[in-house]
């Protein structure tokens, strides 16, 4: 008569099988995870401790220990291990915040000449003076321990990481006039049956645009061997140009012009062709940033020659996301200049001036949607 099976049963609901299927043939979860799910699925299909172990590969002790902790303390406990400290820390939290205190200082502050730490350099001082401040618990700290302490708050000095702070005194006042000039523009738009006595437009320069040409013939995609364009890294580079624009607020036509300078006679070449595409019975109101081409003593004499023809609506200083060109230049970089190849800084010129036609085909306007910085003024 076969002896009875005192073998306690593990049972699994169909939601936690199906969980320990997948992390059993799961190729991220971590290894123990993986064989950990293994054992308990054999071992509620009915397979013995000692066939699991040889089917695994692995010791009848580790899955004595996976399936004993499954049956006191449930599926989840059972695939992780239990967080325990067998002594207590030897680097203390005061010794933790003077490593930080010192990431937040500059070397050449303490005698070095270095103007920004690294974590071997902040290893060397923290190891040299630690006894002397009162943490020999660091007396003997690697680089290693330095970086754990700097990551568990997370702080890197030795990165550096640059910001644009406007030094503007009047930035408040000259947003507001910016913002308030959108305003009217969105309100006004399509109310008016005749021209607006003022036309609204953005202006800005993008410079540095560079002509390109490929050593190697671009590849085109080719469903039998490669599903994009392949293009050979190296590329012959045949100077800039800069690209002078005016966006109309008020039905998105744009005008541009494209120069191998940024001089103020090229933004005067702008402007006068603003004032030629432009009604002489309206006035030409210019969203502008700071640029000395746009003040400039031959810039100040054009306009001397244009009374009450242009008014300008500065930007702040370090403040050009307040224009809405900006935007018509990132939707330019996306579309025809993006991976642009040319033979020629006239074929580029050429070939910019035809895209900016493409787009007056089917003019976007451009408009300025939050306004609830407005509001508080």
């Amino acid at each position: 008569m076969p002896r009875k099976s005192n073998k306690a049963k593990l049972n699994l609901t169909v939601e936690q099988k199906d969980n320990l299927i997948n992390l059993s043939q799961a190729r991220t979860a971590p290894l123990q995870e993986v064989q950990r799910s293994s054992i308990l699925l054999k071992y509620a299909d009915g397979l013995g401790i000692s066939a699991i172990a040889k089917e695994l590969n692995t010791t009848r002790v580790t899955v004595y220990k996976c399936i004993v902790k499954a049956l006191s303390m449930g599926i989840e406990a059972a695939l992780k291990d239990i967080y325990h400290r067998p002594y207590e820390p030897v680097i203390t939290e005061e010794a933790k915040n003077w490593v930080i205190s010192l990431a937040c200082t500059k070397p050449k502050n303490l005698g070095y000449a270095a103007e920004f730490w690294t974590r071997h350099s902040l290893a060397q001082h923290v190891k040299s003076n630690a006894l002397a401040n009162g943490h020999p618990c660091l007396q003997k700290a690697a680089k290693a321990t330095v970086h754990r302490i700097l990551s568990a708050h997370p702080i890197r000095p030795h990165k550096i990481a640059y910001y644009c702070c406007s030094r503007d005194p009047d930035f408040d006042k000259k947003m507001r006039e910016v913002l308030m000039v959108y305003k009217e523009v969105s309100i006004t738009r399509g109310n008016s049956e005749n021209s607006p006595p003022i036309v609204t437009v953005s202006v800005d320069e993008k410079p540095g645009g560079q002509a390109l040409d490929n050593l190697a013939e671009d590849i085109l995609p080719n469903p039998d061997k490669n599903s994009r364009i392949l293009r050979d890294h190296q590329y012959k580079r045949m100077g800039t140009i800069s690209i002078l624009a005016s966006l109309d607020l008020h039905d998105g036509h744009v005008i541009a012009q494209v120069h191998d300078r940024h001089r103020s006679r090229e933004f005067i070449s702008l402007l006068d062709e603003l004032d030629r595409y432009y009604s002489k019975d309206c006035q030409i109101r210019i969203i502008l940033d700071n640029h000395s081409a746009h003040v400039s003593k031959e810039t100040r004499a054009y306009l001397a020659t244009k009374p009450n023809r242009f008014i300008y609506v500065h930007t702040p200083t370090h403040g050009s996301w307040l224009n809405l060109v900006e935007t018509l230049f990132g939707k330019i970089a996306r579309t025809f200049l993006k991976g642009i190849r040319v033979k020629s800084l006239e074929e580029l010129k050429n070939r910019i001036l035809l895209g900016i036609k493409e787009m007056n085909l089917a003019p976007v306007i451009f408009q300025w949607k939050k306004f609830d910085v407005v509001a508080k003024y």
